[in-house]
């Protein structure tokens, strides 16, 4: 996955205001091995800061960028907003749209965070500026929201803020998927073949996904899903021999024009041309049958097994055959 900019909001301040950070710059800055030393502290290294907003879902659940949930914003907020009382005892202001805690321990890591005295206000943020308008927010960052609760616009002056960005599908996923043959969602993560019978196959055999290529998930459930494909992988390996779908596509040679319609529409990369012979080849372990290719072929050069035009043919004369209509067997004429 990438990490959504927040250069693409510039209300936000972000590359603007000195003391606007990102989510990965705080985790970075927390870190004993970080610049800081694990310390908290403003952009000049050395002051602590005694006010920090945390925003929530930058980036996500917003129509102008990204509408889904990209699932680790609320708990990654809860826990700045704990590392930040933690080592500083700063007031906290959370800037959030809806709380979502809902996996194991999660609520209860929400009430701790309650309990230590963080504020939570529900509400997108209009704006993050430097410029003061009201007594006490002189060379303060203003983090400008709607409280829902309240029904009212506040400003809250503060001296650090912290953007948790969401998630984004890799910029070269598309170009991954057509080369595995793996399709794209509407938001441009993979595609899963059943996103509850099968979460981590994908519509092309033997290729599987997991972790935040498949969408948005927090650490657990990479892990899990890691788990699960890499079982299925193994299940492959141990067989040594794979079952292949009997019903799939084949080139009569002889017929094919080299006109290399079909070699783009292959939802699966089953096709290859060969330059020399200038002829198409399907490949039967890719092949899954969808019979897109035996459509479109202008020459009539790709059948499909048990789909020949022979066997279709018989089959609709086999039904018109013999009707059956109160009780009586008639035989109509065929035309």
């Amino acid at each position: 996955y990438d990490l959504f900019d927040p250069r693409r909001i510039p209300q936000y301040g972000y590359g603007r205001l000195a003391n606007v950070f990102t989510s990965l710059e705080f985790e970075r800055m927390c870190n004993a091995s970080g610049p800081t030393n694990g310390a908290v502290v403003l952009r000049d290294g050395v002051t602590k800061p005694e006010s920090v907003a945390v925003i929530h879902c930058v980036g996500s659940r917003d129509r102008n960028y990204n509408n889904y949930c990209s699932v680790i914003c609320c708990m990654q907020s809860l826990k700045f907003a704990h590392l930040v009382k933690e080592r500083t005892g700063a007031e906290v202001y959370n800037f959030y749209i809806d709380m979502r805690t809902a996996f194991k321990d999660y609520d209860e890591f929400y009430q701790k965070v309650l309990s230590e005295g963080v504020h939570f206000i529900r509400g997108r943020v209009a704006e993050v500026t430097d410029a003061a308008r009201l007594p006490g927010e002189e060379g303060k960052i203003i983090v400008q929201a709607e409280d829902t609760f309240i029904g009212k616009q506040r400003r809250i002056p503060v001296e650090m803020v912290i953007l948790s960005a969401g998630l984004e599908p890799r910029r070269d996923a598309k170009e991954v998927g057509q080369q595995f043959g793996i399709s794209c969602s509407a938001n441009g993560f993979f595609t899963e073949k059943h996103p509850k019978l099968d979460p981590v196959a994908t519509m092309t055999e033997g290729i599987f996904i997991a972790g935040c290529a498949q969408g948005p998930k927090d650490i657990p459930a990479s892990v899990v899903q890691g788990a699960a494909a890499s079982a299925r992988v193994l299940g492959h390996i141990q067989q040594k021999e794979l079952s292949l779908e009997p019903v799939r596509a084949s080139v009569i040679e002889e017929k094919c024009s080299g006109c290399r319609i079909c070699n783009t529409l292959c939802p699966f990369n089953a096709i290859l041309f060969h330059e020399d012979r200038m002829v198409t080849e399907i490949n039967p372990a890719l092949c899954q049958g969808c019979g897109t290719c035996v459509a479109a072929c202008p020459s009539g050069a790709i059948t499909g097994t048990q789909f020949s035009n022979e066997q279709i043919l018989a089959q609709l004369e086999g039904l018109l055959m013999l009707s059956v209509i109160g009780g009586r067997v008639l035989e109509p004429e065929m035309a």
